[in-house]
């Protein structure tokens, strides 16, 4: 078994997840018409967007409260190749974390339901300025204490 990208504590409310669909499309594969590992990343955003979207956390959303949410960190394990055309599944998973910083993890399916890849996604919390917050800002706050409660699924 892999090690957990995250640590989770006892008192963590459970991750939260989302699934969404795509193709590989021809502009993203290589000679061997085989995914190029560079594109790894922007099949992490559509999962990341979604789960911003489910939860009324995405960009945007943040971004009217004043946060900006840069990656700091992106790490990807390639296990089976994608190829041309394959209908793929990510999967994004959002990890509780009491800092000002949002942990996602990503699973990336084949068409046969197999793991292709995995990784993950630290992104931190900016105010309008560019300064980095220290502490999670009143409205992630509040979004981390719903889930917290129970409130968010």
């Amino acid at each position: 078994m892999k090690k957990p990208y995250f640590k989770q504590n006892a008192e963590d409310p459970p991750p939260l997840k989302g699934r969404v669909t795509r193709r590989i499309r021809f502009e993203e594969v290589d000679m061997l018409t085989i995914a190029w590992h560079g594109h790894y990343t922007s099949y992490f955003e559509d999962a990341r967007v979604l789960l911003g979207q489910n939860y009324g956390i995405g960009y945007m959303d943040l971004y009217a409260q004043g946060i900006l949410t840069p990656i700091k960190t992106v790490h990807v394990d390639f296990i089976r190749p994608l190829k041309f055309m394959d209908k793929i599944t990510i999967e994004g998973i959002l990890h509780y974390s009491q800092a000002a910083k949002i942990n996602s993890e990503y699973i990336i399916y084949n068409p046969q339901g197999e793991i292709a890849a995995t990784g993950f996604t630290v992104q931190m919390m900016l105010n309008t300025d560019y300064e980095l917050y220290l502490t999670q800002p009143e409205f992630y706050k509040n979004f981390c204490d719903q889930w917290r409660a129970g409130k968010i699924k």
